[in-house]
């Protein structure tokens, strides 16, 4: 199971369907997942206090994505991370490598399961499902590649690192690479700014401020990686 070539150069934007699908189906169901699960955790009470805490934990959730997402970057390099093209010339097993091998992937559905709570029950689930299928899409195309291109360095990596949950000691040794923070806390704010934008909403309830805080999320990501693509096209050729 593995993504097309189109599927990847493109993957934000079938990530970008996949959440309007999935929050399309609040016309068929006219009830926020976030307020569903502080009724059926609370026996079909919801206070507005209760359902603050909700939201809360979904704005942390999305919080840890963007963490993971960023000590990855901080190895593999934003300007990779952000670029339509598949990247398989180096096998990158430093940071949070040594633990699992496709930690950007954990975040973006930790992103997804945070932002879910503003779907429907059904959205919800809709939006998770596909974002863990569609990552497995993704990861099956870039595993077959780095099969390809690094044969028997990437088979001993991926027979000793767990593939998507995390062992809480490293497999591999560390080979002493250096992070780039700066370029790795850059590249990856819009989904602390997407995490920001549930928390406001959890203190405020405000609509309004949310979808706001969504456009400018998305509209900071367009910038970024017009601007990881300036830094790419620069970077001399070996």
């Amino acid at each position: 199971m593995r993504a097309t070539e189109f599927e990847f150069r493109y993957r934000f934007y079938v990530i970008g369907v996949i959440f309007w699908l999935s929050f399309s189906l609040y016309n068929l169901q006219h009830v926020n997942a976030g307020k569903a699960i502080c009724k059926l955790l609370h026996h079909g009470q919801c206070t507005a206090g209760q359902l603050r805490w909700i939201y809360l934990a979904g704005a942390l959730v999305i919080f840890a994505g963007g963490g993971i997402r960023t000590w990855a970057a901080a190895y593999l390099h934003s300007e990779v991370v952000h670029d339509a093209n598949l990247h398989s010339d180096r096998l990158v097993a430093e940071g949070p490598y040594r633990h699992l091998r496709n930690p950007l992937y954990v975040g973006t559905i930790l992103l997804a399961a945070g932002l879910s709570l503003m779907a429907s029950p059904w959205g919800a689930v809709v939006l998770i499902g596909l974002i863990v299928l569609f990552s497995l899409r993704l990861i099956g195309r870039e595993e077959w590649q780095l099969e390809q291109s690094q044969s028997q360095s990437y088979r001993a990596y991926r027979a000793a690192v767990p593939r998507l949950w995390p062992s809480l000691g490293a497999r591999v040794p560390a080979a002493g690479t250096r992070p780039r923070w700066g370029q790795a806390w850059l590249g990856e704010l819009p989904v602390y700014c997407f995490g920001l934008t549930l928390g406001v909403f959890a203190l405020t309830f405000s609509l309004p401020a949310f979808f706001a805080g969504i456009v400018a999320s998305l509209a900071l990501y367009f910038v970024l990686q017009w601007g990881f693509k300036i830094v790419a096209r620069r970077q001399p050729v070996a």
